[in-house]
């Protein structure tokens, strides 16, 4: 059996590990960032490198199969940004009214997994690794924008439509977009089909089935989404803001965190 370890990157190899990770997915898999490969086939951000940024890395054996990164607030960013947290996704929306007393939020973003381990016992333990190092760090709150997997206007409409639906928008958090996403005219990657559209203009939304990352967190991880989709021109998909409190994910999904193993995440 292929022994599975979700490690914190605190060396520059790890680090690398987690960028080459995340070009494998979203750069040559998934063709998400729109432009060649680049010599060094990474996918690198300027909040990578940050004292308040955590890298999470799943190996199978020596090799990086999954990669998850958490912004902590970074209080120098905010003042620069002029923003609330000082994390990347204030660069779209206005958090200004997300937090509170006792509160911590931390964006969790670039989750991903190489295609090979992607239905496999990876995913449990990136997820485990990211919740236990939240908890260490006091973290109360994920804040992210998850993959609605189309490019379409009128399908990402139609996707918060349906999770409205079926009670998965918050009724205590709500935000705003800081500027109107503008997506292509003409979409390349459509979600629904134009029976499946006629259908829900009828108000069958029951039909209509949810982006398989929506779900994930919305049913494995109690998230509730916040805001109305958002164009990501640099990853060419819309996305949907949620939050998700650590303190409200679902026993279910808890169960299968705990008890943590020495190797579920492990220092180097």
């Amino acid at each position: 059996m292929t022994s599975l370890c979700c490690r914190v990157a605190t060396t520059q190899r790890q680090l690398d590990d987690a960028l080459r990770v995340r070009w494998a997915v979203f750069g040559a898999e998934l063709k998400l960032l729109g432009r060649p490969a680049p010599p060094v086939p990474r996918e690198v951000s300027g909040f990578d490198t940050l004292e308040t940024t955590v890298h999470l890395v799943v190996y199978a054996e020596d090799t990086p199969v999954a990669t998850s990164r958490l912004l902590l607030p970074n209080p120098e960013v905010a003042l620069a940004m002029k923003a609330h947290l000082g994390i990347e996704l204030e660069q779209k929306l206005d958090l200004s009214d997300v937090g509170g007393p006792g509160l911590l939020f931390a964006e969790s973003t670039r989750f991903c997994i190489v295609k090979e381990w992607r239905h496999s016992e990876v995913l449990v333990r990136l997820q485990a690794g990211l919740y236990q190092e939240s908890r260490r760090r006091g973290v109360t709150h994920w804040i992210a924008s998850a993959n609605m997997e189309t490019d379409s206007a009128e399908d990402a409409r139609l996707v918060y439509q349906v999770a409205a639906h079926q009670g998965w928008v918050s009724q205590r958090w709500r935000v705003l977009a800081r500027a109107p996403s503008e997506p292509p005219d003409i979409p390349s990657a459509p979600l629904y089909t134009p029976s499946q559209r006629a259908r829900a203009r009828q108000g069958r939304l029951d039909e209509l089935r949810l982006p398989r990352v929506l779900s994930l967190f919305a049913q494995k991880m109690g998230a509730r989404f916040i805001a109305e989709p958002l164009y990501d021109a640099g990853f060419r998909r819309f996305s949907l803001p949620l939050v998700a409190a650590l303190d409200e994910i679902p026993p279910g999904t808890l169960a299968r965190f705990d008890p943590p193993s020495p190797d579920t995440c492990c220092a180097a």
